[in-house]
């Protein structure tokens, strides 16, 4: 079997379209996933707080127990069902900023509970209120603890966002079967939206890493 390209080469300006469009939808589902996670991993912290607890609980295990591309369909095909329509751009972006949200929020309880409890304790004693504490002082050293995890994270939500190509949204995967529609060469456009995919999720990580260096540099990272 012989490979080629050329219908790579002709297509490579909707592939490099598509992949902007990759980065938009990550880029705007990464935020909404950010602060939907330290919300949620924040209303995990305290059981006796009984609704928020029991709600952000619910949200948790409702979202990690269901497959994305369920809940992608849900707000795209299912919200039609009660007159509410959404642009496909905006399915996508809820549904993976809600679902990714669900795993930061675990990062976010795991590393904010690896903060000593005594700090919480004497922030409060010296007049500090619990939302002052948090912010000044425990989530300043929880964050980067964060960072490795939530770089995986972030990692797993470019590749997940090949799923909104499904939604008729046209990111790099829609593009790259709209050339395969025309070309009929699966293999070799698999191929260059694989390497595509590759050179995003590796300058992904090597910003982190870069991130992180800078912060063990200046002594933030232990």
């Amino acid at each position: 079997m012989e490979l080629d390209f050329s219908p790579v080469w002709a297509g490579f300006p909707a592939l490099l379209h598509g992949a902007l469009v990759t980065i938009e939808v990550t880029a705007a589902s990464l935020l909404l996933g950010a602060l939907l996670g330290l919300l949620v991993g924040i209303g995990r912290l305290n059981p006796k707080r009984r609704l928020i607890y029991g709600i952000c609980t619910v949200y948790v295990g409702a979202i990690r127990g269901t497959p994305l591309l369920v809940q992608l369909f849900l707000l795209f095909f299912g919200l039609p069902q009660f007159n509410i329509l959404l642009p496909a751009f905006l399915c996508g972006m809820l549904g993976l900023g809600i679902y990714s949200g669900a795993y930061v929020s675990e990062i976010v309880r795991g590393a904010i509970q690896s903060v000593d409890r005594g700090q919480m304790e004497a922030a409060r004693s010296i007049g500090m209120s619990y939302a002052q504490a948090m912010r000044s002082i425990i989530l300043p050293q929880a964050f980067v603890r964060m960072i490795p995890p939530l770089g995986n994270e972030f990692i797993a939500l470019i590749k997940n966002s090949a799923l909104v190509s499904l939604l008729t949204i046209h990111d790099l995967m829609h593009e790259g079967q709209k050339i395969i529609s025309v070309s009929y060469r699966s293999l070799e456009v698999y191929l260059a939206v694989a390497a595509i995919y590759f050179v995003l999720t590796g300058a992904t990580t090597l910003l982190l890493r870069h991130v992180e260096q800078r912060l063990r540099a200046g002594g933030m990272v232990q």
